[in-house]
């Protein structure tokens, strides 16, 4: 069975974006951080997507590795988001491009699916789709990367659940800025 792994970048008050949708409260990461996020991405056999941010890294990352400022890191970010399997879950979407193939029906029994295959780590990314699978207990270990800011509100990294998740403590880092990694795997 393969794990479920949701992680992303959020404030200290729990958003990954802040009201309309703005993520510059993030700014650029640390070359530290974002080959942390590489490593992340490497260890990866399949990343699930929700429409917003599919579109977010599809206007990037297919050519991201051509950008003459881009670096190492980013580079290799770029080729492995290529070549890594993805599923976007969307009922607005028709067509997907770079690996990825579109699911339009109900997300929690396509990833129930995915996860019940033999293979390697899935990410899921995307707050809509990550609350869905949260909701019904499908995510396996969070990854929560806190910047040291507060914006009041926006998209929550967290859903409302019915009961309480109990969480094992796996890694805890600190990067340039202030930037904290805390990483917890669902209790057995």
């Amino acid at each position: 069975m393969r794990k479920l792994i949701f992680g992303m970048n959020l404030t200290l008050d729990g958003y990954i974006a802040a009201p309309g949708d703005d993520i510059a409260w993030g700014g650029p990461p640390s070359d530290e951080l974002f080959q942390w996020w590489l490593d992340q991405e490497l260890s990866m056999s399949m990343s699930l997507y929700g429409r917003k941010l599919w579109e977010t890294m599809s206007s990037y990352w297919p050519t991201g590795d051509e950008n003459p400022d881009a670096t190492p890191a980013q580079i290799e970010f770029a080729r492995n988001w290529r070549d890594t399997p993805k599923v976007v879950f969307s009922s607005t979407l028709t067509e997907v491009d770079w690996n990825t193939r579109l699911f339009t029906g109900d997300a929690v029994p396509e990833i129930t699916r995915l996860k019940a295959e033999d293979g390697g780590p899935m990410e899921i990314a995307g707050a809509t789709l990550a609350s869905a699978a949260m909701r019904a207990g499908l995510i396996d270990e969070y990854m929560l990367v806190t910047y040291p800011v507060l914006t009041g509100g926006g998209t929550p990294f967290f859903t409302a659940l019915d009961g309480w998740v109990n969480l094992n403590l796996v890694e805890t880092r600190v990067f340039p800025g202030g930037v904290v990694l805390t990483r917890y795997e669902k209790k057995r």
